[in-house]
């Protein structure tokens, strides 16, 4: 039965989710895939690189250390196979990472400025630690709508379905 803390169950659920979703995309062509279907990010392709550019500018900030450079709204992978290879690595290193973290770094104030939206905020980590794993979940349902209008389903989302949840 798990017992870990929140970061350790949302890096958890992160991967088995993303498992499901790339699971099902790749079920369509690279065009399908590629295709602007009116999305904020257009396609269920850069939906997906937005992901993966995302988290890996959080866990820039969380680990103090530069994961990726490219600016927001363009695709860090053209290559689905990279792009999937690419979260595969990332996940498996989030889990290391939430295993790795402490009552006393979840819970120490850090002082934020969002360039995008012009504001300044200081906050404990455990809160955006919590948006990340959120920002991931919000993307995510975008590319399941994305996915079901080709027909596809991604399966259960429920947190609580986790496997790992009910492993005895």
């Amino acid at each position: 039965m798990f017992q870990g803390n929140l970061p350790q169950l949302m890096a958890a659920y992160n991967q088995w989710q993303n498992d499901h979703v790339y699971a099902a995309a790749l079920q369509l062509s690279d065009e399908q895939r590629k295709a602007d279907c009116g999305a904020f990010f257009k396609s269920i392709h850069s939906t997906l690189n937005h992901i993966l550019w995302g988290d890996l500018m959080w866990l820039s900030r969380f680990i103090g250390e530069t994961l990726i450079s490219s600016p927001s709204g363009e695709d860090v992978y053209a290559d689905f196979a990279e792009l999937h290879a690419a979260r595969i690595a990332l996940d498996a290193r989030l889990i290391v990472w939430a295993d790795g973290l402490d009552e006393a770094w979840l819970n120490e104030p850090v002082t934020w400025t969002s360039k995008m939206y012009g504001f300044t905020q200081t906050i404990p980590r455990w809160v955006q630690v919590q948006h990340f794993f959120n920002h991931q979940t919000h993307h995510r349902g975008q590319v399941g709508t994305l996915l079901k209008q080709y027909g596809i389903d991604v399966g259960i989302t429920d947190l609580p379905l986790l496997p790992m949840l009910n492993e005895v």
